[in-house]
């Protein structure tokens, strides 16, 4: 595994680098798509996220299949500003359903304007992005982006029933997280491949790379959650927890209760009477099953997973970077 420092460019970094002239493109296009004539409450919202800082890496997935199936026109663009659009319109949409206030570090556009702006304005992109896909011309392209959007908010739906339920099993949370994380990973890699023309062995690895990668994305994330040091991740330790989200370590936990065991995780999630201390108490039950550690395995694996499919696709720079970029993702578990 390797260690990404200050000093070593991470691979997301040296993707961006190698599609900066593709990436300005898109950013042109998504500052051109997300104006309003009549509602100016449209960009303020959308720019206060999407300047935010984020790795653009969904857009890049979509540019480096494109690229790396040997594609030559612009409308890869689209797509990349497509996905862009409805990963933020999900974004907005989540942090009303969650109560969040902060994303990226920043407080989130539902506590600094109101929750209908937040809803609204992500409607707005949802509409935009169809209007992007239909610009490119391929209906196996719409196919994929529109099949997307709607298993994103079926994962959404999922959760929301999932939550505070203690019987949730890990199939159901896989199928969350494929749903709301790994969908749109897999359909930007699988739609810059078909817009790509690429032959079907290419475009099934590149959607198995992506399904991977968004699924190892996750658990880092949900790992993160219970095992991470509350800097640099974007969000505060402990929101899964505070939520009562059930993810990956509290399953596993969940599992392995015994008698007072059980009678906490009832109290904190299924009843949500969550006090002072709660939280390092989850904490301490989690480690003490090695839930967490199988949790770090597991996204381990499913980065692994992502590295193999791309043994399907000719050698090229941009395939060692995708490689680099699973390693990378898993990264944050060191």
């Amino acid at each position: 595994m390797n260690k990404f420092t200050p000093e070593t460019r991470a691979p997301h970094q040296a993707l961006a680098q190698a599609l900066a002239p593709d990436l300005a493109q898109v950013d042109a296009l998504i500052r051109a798509r997300m104006a309003s004539e009549h509602a100016p409450r449209i960009p303020e919202v959308t720019a206060h996220l999407i300047e935010a800082g984020g790795k653009r890496i969904r857009p890049m997935l979509v540019l480096a299949a494109a690229r790396l199936c040997g594609y030559g026109g612009h409308f890869h663009h689209h797509l990349a500003a497509t996905v862009e659009f409805i990963h933020t319109a999900t974004l907005l949409h989540d942090d009303v359903v969650d109560e969040s206030a902060q994303r990226r570090g920043r407080a989130t556009a539902n506590l600094l304007w109101d929750n209908k702006s937040s809803v609204l304005v992500g409607d707005y992109l949802f509409a935009r992005a169809f209007q992007m896909m239909v610009e490119c011309g391929s209906l196996s392209v719409l196919d994929i982006l529109s099949n997307a959007a709607a298993t994103i908010a079926e994962g959404e739906v999922l959760q929301l029933s999932t939550a505070a339920n203690l019987s949730t099993t890990e199939e159901q949370y896989l199928r969350v997280i494929r749903g709301k994380t790994a969908a749109l990973f897999s359909a930007a890699t699988e739609a810059g491949a078909v817009l790509a023309e690429a032959p079907a062995a290419q475009v099934g690895a590149l959607r198995d790379y992506g399904d991977a990668l968004g699924v190892s994305f996750q658990m880092v994330d949900d790992w993160l959650d219970y095992g991470g040091a509350g800097t640099g991740i974007g969000k505060n330790i402990g929101d899964d927890f505070r939520e009562r989200k059930l993810t990956l370590p509290v399953i596993r936990a969940v599992v392995r209760a015994d008698a007072t065991e059980r009678a906490f995780w009832q109290r904190v999630i299924e009843s949500g009477a969550q006090e002072q201390g709660d939280f390092e108490a989850a904490q301490e039950i989690i480690a003490r099953h090695g839930s967490l550690e199988e949790t770090r395995q597991e996204a381990l694996d499913w980065s692994a997973r992502a590295r193999n499919a791309l043994t399907e696709l000719p050698d090229h720079p941009l395939r060692e970077m995708l490689d680099g970029l699973a390693d990378y993702v898993v990264s944050r578990l060191y």
